[in-house]
């Protein structure tokens, strides 16, 4: 019963919750029904079995449960901020289309928290914990910080939601270019942490990695002629291709040199590279080829966005006959692109595994040296990893076992855990 109602949480929780919220006009109240909602779920669905529609179930009880403490609260609540209802306001021609054009109830969720008037890094952890059903250690990891820090963030933001009347609705089409940064951004650390989940048994959680392909859809549909959605959609095709290669039948990790290409999705490759090509071909150079290096990883004032090219890195790894024929300066010409478009830690150290790549172990270990005294990545388990793989190339065997051991203690995903004390028994 318990493996049911976590399935239902996996699945269901987003749809629960925004259907709550848009009752108590309240995040925390809605929250609050919505856990009570499943806590009753563990006992009910014991004694009368598994609903035929748990997410109606869940809703159904989620709201009961806020009505009652609404009629409990009344006096209380007409005295605070509350959400705008969706209804407030809203040109009913604009509302009319807005439901044609995205039918889920999610994204109404997903575009309160990502309001401008949060900073973008309140609206990717409010939403990732709210619409994704993440746990704050879970937003925390992808954020690269620690749990109280996390938490604090998202407390706060509910709380500007709340005193700033933010509409819990969805923009208007005119409305909604100025919050696509967050909302992709949103998008693009959904599928991460399900294409790799930060912990648990799992190396992969599917169903946030299908969660962030339907939205990406979704954005796509809405804004066809963004080229950071074609972008991002064209990034997660062509990454997400590779699931069913990345674990073995046991659920053992697959390296990406170990995997079995005739496997990867072509149908999904092949949308992606059309995707890729649209989105290059916003660029100003008018670039619209993702297979030539000369046209990708030349360098402009102006480059492509972020989406767009890391969309094009996964291209080269989808287009390439194997490992061995990966062309690496190819996808090091695109990192030296991307860190000026999207300087970030995380682009660095992707960037100096390509240099090691390209150039040789030992051109990668003196490319990582400067990022082991950048704090975001002071408990980043791949920097490490990283380091233990050039140094056992280069012979260095004690100081690989060491970077293999620190790893290890950084990991929580229990099949990377067992992939990289296998990397190390072998230096034993």
């Amino acid at each position: 019963m318990a493996a049911a109602v976590a399935e239902a949480h996996r699945r269901e929780w987003a749809f629960v919750l925004a259907a709550t919220v848009r009752v108590t006009r309240d995040l925390d109240l809605a929250e609050e029904c919505v856990q009570d909602a499943y806590a009753q779920a563990l006992t009910r669905w014991a004694d009368d079995g598994i609903p035929a529609r748990p997410g109606g179930w869940l809703t159904t009880a989620a709201r009961n449960r806020a009505f009652d403490l609404l009629r409990r609260r009344s006096t209380l609540l007409r005295r605070l901020p509350l959400l705008v209802s969706d209804e407030t306001g809203e040109d009913p021609a604009e509302a009319a289309l807005a439901a044609a054009e995205i039918p889920d109830d999610r994204l109404r969720l997903i575009c309160t928290c990502c309001h401008p008037a949060l900073s973008i890094e309140a609206q990717v952890a409010l939403t990732l914990r709210l619409v994704c059903g993440l746990t704050t250690a879970e937003v925390a990891r992808a954020f690269l910080v620690s749990e109280p820090t996390m938490a604090a963030r998202i407390t706060r933001a509910k709380k500007k939601i709340a005193t700033a009347r933010i509409p819990y609705r969805v923009p208007a089409p005119a409305e909604l270019p100025e919050r696509i940064d967050a909302v992709l951004a949103v998008v693009h650390l959904l599928f991460t942490t399900g294409h790799t989940a930060p912990s648990g048994d799992a190396l992969i959680r599917r169903d946030l990695a299908e969660r962030a392909t339907d939205v990406a859809r979704m954005l796509r549909l809405l804004l066809p002629g963004n080229a950071e959605v074609a972008g991002l959609l064209a990034l997660i095709l062509l990454t997400d291709a590779r699931r069913e290669t990345r674990v073995d039948e046991s659920g053992a990790m697959v390296p990406l040199a170990d995997q079995d290409r005739t496997r990867w999705d072509r149908t999904r490759i092949a949308e992606g590279l059309a995707l890729v090509r649209a989105a290059l071909s916003s660029s100003p150079d008018g670039d619209t080829s993702p297979d030539h290096a000369e046209h990708r990883a030349e360098p402009h004032p102006t480059p492509p966005g972020r989406y767009a090219l890391e969309a094009a890195i996964a291209a080269v790894h989808a287009e390439s006959p194997s490992y061995a024929a990966t062309d690496w300066r190819d996808i090091l010409g695109l990192y030296d692109i991307l860190i000026q478009r999207w300087p970030s830690p995380v682009v660095a150290l992707n960037r100096a595994v390509a240099v090691g790549m390209a150039d040789g172990p030992q051109a990668g270990l003196t490319a990582l040296e400067p990022l082991t005294a950048e704090p975001q990545l002071a408990a980043y388990p791949y920097l490490p990893a990283a380091r233990a793989h050039f140094l056992a190339e280069l012979g260095r065997t004690d100081a690989a076992r060491l970077a293999y051991e620190e790893a290890i203690l950084l990991t929580d995903n229990t099949p990377q855990r067992r992939y990289l004390a296998a990397k190390l028994a072998r230096l034993r």
